[in-house]
């Protein structure tokens, strides 16, 4: 694991193939195998993946993800204040 992460620091992934809850859990459980005091956090209607590593840094983080079969994408910090948010339900169906 190369330039862990202060606890403090956020890192957001947006994973658009992030459709459900098993989907969730799954990525859930790939990260907590990389970091297991890692904070996780899922906004599923928006795809992102919010984690507080305690171990592993964005890239250990990424692959996990990226071998529990998805494919994250980093964010930076200014991308997620522009990101507006989606109206709507889990599929943009309602409201």
């Amino acid at each position: 694991m190369n330039n862990v992460l202060k606890e403090s620091e956020m890192v957001t992934f947006e994973v658009n193939d992030m459709t459900c809850g098993h989907c969730v859990s799954t990525i859930t459980k790939a990260i907590r195998g990389a970091d297991k005091d890692a904070k996780v956090t899922v906004d599923l209607a928006q795809h992102l993946v919010m984690v507080e590593p305690t171990a592993a840094d964005a890239q250990d983080l990424s692959d996990a993800i990226t071998e529990a079969g998805y494919a994250p994408v980093l964010v930076e910090a200014a991308t997620m204040a522009a990101k507006p948010a989606k109206a709507g339900g889990c599929c943009g169906c309602c409201g």
